[in-house]
């Protein structure tokens, strides 16, 4: 069987130095915002271009932060209007909703599966304050776009980067409905514009071994209260200025994350070859394969294709012993948990939540496997 994902595989490179790690942590005797948070805060600020990075308990909690954040230093409010991609995972959604602020779905973009820009205009209401932006499968969304509609709406941009760590931006131009994108501007995911959530979640490409998640920006005053809110609101022991939480990064699991992120830009190198043999080798018109310009805007945390018989595909992969998974079977506005919006038409994502199916995509694949995995679907 070739696995969806082996992360047994991806992590053993890593298990004498893991096990040195975890010594030298014993040894310290800090458990809590060590030194190993700070020096993982400060290599992935570095790697990001950001000024800071705050290091939280997971990606979830790194949206709520942000918006929670915002609405301390007085530029959200409760009930303000949140723009948000209609197919994105449903943990987007819920972070608004945490945050006490109003989701507002907006269709992607059949060919990206990113948030449509040409969309947003038309449901921006004086209640929108901010544009959730969320880099589906390791893809960047169109930011130059984006930030455009922003600034001109006078909107905070927040982007969920939990599928595109190392991601560069892009810019993406709309042409006779084709594609084209233009010279890569060769930086980090845009940082001067919006704040940025990560997951650390261990399947993700920059992963640890349990939960984590961080905040990227360049706005000190957020960054200021972003440090107090994630440790109970309080900046000094026992001085509390915020209604805060308890989400920090594990003093532990950054100290994996400091072993396994030097390896990251070559780890998507990895997976940006594959994708590229999938790309190429792959031919079969019984299925859709995903759109990417060949620049750096994409670090294929997944490999997503569509098909409209895709129970019948992936039950003929599995008695091939190719392992497959749905991100995700259930569009958001049709979860039993927002009964409220289940009467809703979001037609372009009811398309990919029914026909999405994601191969196999990981930097240990081999050769041989990525032969097979493209023989057998050209069989199909």
């Amino acid at each position: 069987m070739i696995p969806f994902l082996d992360l047994k595989k991806i992590n053993e490179p890593y298990e004498t130095a893991f096990q040195e790690k975890l010594k030298s942590v014993l040894e310290n005797g800090w458990y809590i915002l060590g030194k190993e948070v700070e020096t993982f805060e400060k290599a992935f600020a570095e790697y990001c271009h950001s000024k800071h990075c705050i290091g939280v308990g997971n990606g979830f909690d790194a949206l709520v932060l942000i918006f929670k954040g915002y609405i301390e230093l007085g530029k959200l409010q409760k009930g303000d209007e949140v723009i948000v991609p209609a197919n994105t995972y449903i943990a987007s959604i819920l972070a608004i909703l945490q945050a006490d602020l109003v989701p507002v779905l907006v269709e992607p973009r059949l060919e990206t599966y990113n948030i449509n820009p040409d969309l947003i205009q038309e449901k921006i209401t004086p209640k929108t304050k901010a544009i959730l932006v969320v880099h589906l499968y390791g893809q960047l969304a169109e930011m130059e776009k984006i930030n455009e509609i922003a600034v001109q709406n006078d909107l905070i941009i927040v982007e969920d980067a939990a599928q595109a760590h190392g991601a560069e931006s892009f810019k993406l131009q709309n042409q006779n409905s084709k594609f084209q994108a233009s010279e890569n501007l060769k930086s980090k995911i845009d940082n001067l514009k919006s704040t940025i959530a990560y997951s650390f979640y261990p399947g993700k490409n920059l992963g640890c071994l349990g939960d984590g998640g961080a905040i990227t920006t360049n706005d000190s005053e957020l960054a200021k209260a972003l440090y107090s809110l994630r440790n109970y609101g309080s900046e000094k022991k026992y001085h509390n200025e915020y209604i805060g939480v308890n989400s920090r990064l594990d003093e532990l699991q950054a100290g994996f994350l400091n072993l396994k992120l030097p390896n990251l830009d070559s780890d998507n190198e990895k997976r940006r070859a594959v994708a590229k043999r999938y790309l190429a080798e792959i031919k079969n018109d019984k299925m859709t394969l995903p759109f990417w310009d060949f620049s750096d805007n994409h670090v294929f945390h997944l490999f997503v294709i569509r098909t409209e018989n895709r129970t019948d595909l992936q039950e003929y992969l599995a008695q091939n012993n190719i392992q497959t998974v749905i991100h995700y079977p259930i569009p958001p506005h049709k979860q039993k948990a927002f009964l409220g919006w289940n009467n809703m038409s979001f037609p372009i994502t009811e398309k990919i939540h029914q026909e999405i199916l994601s191969l196999p995509m990981s930097p240990i694949l081999t050769e041989a496997e990525v032969d097979f995995i493209i023989e057998i679907l050209n069989q199909y």
